[in-house]
C-alpha cells in the first residue's frame, strides 16, 4: 500500500479559490457520515435485523462506540434541524432516562458484555440540559450495563451549551470520566445572534475553554456555522479571529442548510438575510485559508485540528475513519445507538431508532428495541463505503490496495466513475492514474462532490433530500 502523501498547506500559492469553477460544481449531496446515506434505509428493517448484526458482531470481539441521545433543549435555536424536545424543566428528563436505562438492558440481551467501550459520544439536542445528578446516573447506568474503558486513549465526548454550562459542570464531567468536549458557539456576532435565537457572549464560551485547558481535557471542539442570516465575509472573519485566540484543538465549521419545509424553526429565519452563493463561497475560502494560515489542518469538508490532535495524526497516519459523529479516530469500533432517533452501525448493518418520541418510548415499554428502519449491506456496499470513507478521510485512493483488499479491477469496476471523474481532472480537482488518485487543494473545497461519483444510490431526486454541497 502507498504510504500517505504529504498535505500541502492552503497557501496563496498553492491555493488560489476559483470562485466560479466551485459554483459550476455545487449542488446538493450527502455528507456521508454512512453508505449508503440514511434515504437508503428502509423500513423493512427491525429489531430482528440488528439482534442478528449483534451476535455476527460479538463473533469479531471487535471495541465499541457508544452514543446517547439528549433530546431536551431549554430554547430552540432557529436555525436547528436536530431530533430535539423544548422544554424547560429537567424533570421531563427522568422517564426518559429510566426508559435508556431499559434499552440498555434491552441491547444487552444480544450483547457480549465484555466488549470494550472505546468512544463514547453524548449528543442532542442538548446533554447539557441534565442537571449534575441525572448526568451521574447516566453514567453509572452506562457503567453497569457496558464495559466502559478507563484507558487515557479512550475518548469520552459530550456536546456544550456554552449557556448551560459553567466550570462546575467541567469539574463534574471530567470526575464521570470525560476528557473530551465539543462547545457549540456557531457565530460571535450579536446581529447574527439575534437572528438564530442565540444570543451567546463570548465570555461564555472563554471562560469554559479556559477552564477546560486548566482540567487537562484531552481535546477541545467548537462547532460554527457558516451561510446564516446577516454573515459576511468580513464578519465572520472577525469571529474565526476571536476563536484562534481561545485556542481550541479542533474546530468543526458546518454548512447551514435552510430547509424550512423539513426544520419548521428555520421558518423563523428570513431567507432574504441570508448570504448568497458568492458570498458563502467567499466565507469558506477565507475560512480555509486563515485556519491554515493559524496552524490548523484541514482535515477535511468541515474540520480543522492543530497538528499534534489526534485527529490529524491519524490522518496523517492513514488511520482517520468516519462514522455519525463526523471525522473520528475509533470509527473501526462497532456503534451502538442508544435513545430516540440514535443510529447502531453494527457488524454490516445500519439500524436507526424510532425519531418520534412516543413511539421509541411504545417499543421499550413494550420490551422491545425502538429499531424502526435500517439497511444491511451488499459486497458492493461495503466496497463503495470503503472509497468513500478512504477518498474523505484520506483525500487520496490506493488503487492497488482497493484491488488487494477486494478482489476487484478498479478500472474495470469503476469504469463509469471514471468517465465522471474525468471532468473533475480537466477542472484541477484530482489528479489520478491506475495506480491512485490525489485530491488537490480546490478538490479538498468539493469532496463531497468527489464522493458522489462512486455512489450508486444517489438519483437526482435523492439528492434535493440533502444539504447544499458549499
Amino acid at each position: 500500500m502507498l504510504s500517505p502523501a504529504p498535505r500541502p498547506a492552503f497557501s496563496d500559492a498553492l491555493f488560489s479559490p476559483d470562485l466560479e469553477l466551485l459554483k459550476r460544481h455545487d449542488g446538493n449531496g450527502p455528507r456521508y457520515t454512512s453508505y449508503p446515506p440514511a434515504t437508503a434505509f428502509t423500513d423493512h428493517f427491525g429489531q430482528e435485523q440488528l439482534t442478528q448484526a449483534l451476535a455476527r458482531s460479538n463473533a469479531t470481539a471487535r471495541a465499541l462506540s457508544l452514543y446517547v441521545h439528549i433530546p431536551f433543549c431549554r430554547r430552540i435555536c432557529f436555525y436547528c434541524g436536530c431530533n430535539r424536545i423544548a422544554t424547560r424543566q429537567t424533570s421531563m428528563a427522568e422517564p426518559y432516562l429510566a426508559r435508556l436505562t431499559r434499552e440498555m438492558t434491552l441491547m444487552r440481551r444480544d450483547l457480549d458484555g465484555e466488549r470494550v467501550v472505546e468512544q463514547l459520544h453524548w449528543g442532542g439536542g442538548t446533554p447539557t440540559f441534565l442537571d449534575l445528578d441525572q448526568m451521574s446516573r447516566l453514567m453509572d447506568q452506562l457503567g453497569a450495563h457496558f464495559n466502559l474503558s478507563a484507558h487515557p486513549d479512550r475518548d469520552f465526548a459530550i456536546e456544550i451549551d456554552p449557556r448551560e454550562a459553567d466550570v462546575y459542570t467541567l469539574r463534574h464531567l471530567q470526575s464521570l470520566g470525560f476528557n473530551r468536549l465539543s462547545l457549540g458557539v456557531q457565530d460571535l456576532n450579536v446581529r447574527v445572534q439575534k437572528a438564530i435565537n442565540r444570543v451567546q457572549p463570548r465570555e461564555l464560551s472563554e471562560n469554559l475553554i479556559d477552564e477546560a485547558h486548566r482540567l487537562g481535557f484531552r481535546s477541545l471542539n467548537l462547532d460554527l456555522i457558516y451561510g446564516l442570516p446577516h454573515q459576511s465575509v468580513a464578519s465572520f472573519a472577525d469571529t474565526l479571529d476571536q476563536v484562534i485566540d481561545m485556542a481550541p484543538a479542533r474546530l468543526s465549521i458546518f454548512n447551514y442548510a435552510h430547509l424550512p419545509e423539513r426544520f419548521p424553526p428555520q421558518r423563523r429565519i428570513n431567507s432574504a438575510d441570508l448570504p448568497d452563493t458568492a458570498t458563502r463561497l467567499a466565507i469558506q475560502c477565507m475560512t480555509v485559508e486563515k485556519l491554515t494560515q493559524a496552524g490548523y489542518v484541514h482535515i477535511g469538508m468541515d474540520h480543522f485540528a492543530r497538528p499534534d490532535d489526534s485527529l490529524s495524526v491519524a490522518q496523517r497516519e492513514g488511520q482517520l475513519q468516519r462514522n455519525f459523529q463526523g471525522y473520528t479516530t475509533h470509527a473501526r469500533c462497532d456503534l451502538v445507538g442508544l435513545g430516540v432517533s440514535a443510529i447502531s452501525q453494527v457488524d454490516d448493518v445500519y439500524a436507526q431508532n424510532a425519531a418520534h418520541l412516543e413511539t421509541w418510548q411504545a417499543a421499550i415499554d413494550g420490551g422491545q428495541l425502538a429499531t424502526f428502519r435500517g439497511v444491511r449491506l451488499s459486497g458492493d456496499d461495503r466496497l463503495r463505503r470503503h472509497v468513500i470513507h478512504r477518498l474523505m478521510c484520506d483525500m487520496r485512493l490506493d488503487f492497488e490496495a482497493i484491488e488487494a483488499d477486494f478482489g476487484i479491477n478498479a478500472s474495470y469496476y469503476f469504469a463509469n466513475v471514471f468517465e465522471r471523474l474525468a471532468t473533475f481532472r480537466r477542472d484541477g480537482l484530482i489528479e489520478y492514474d491506475k495506480h491512485s488518485l490525489m485530491v488537490t487543494p480546490m478538490g479538498r473545497l468539493l469532496i463531497r462532490q468527489l464522493a458522489m461519483t462512486f455512489d450508486s444510490h444517489l438519483s437526482a431526486e435523492h439528492r434535493q433530500q440533502f444539504s447544499r454541497l458549499l
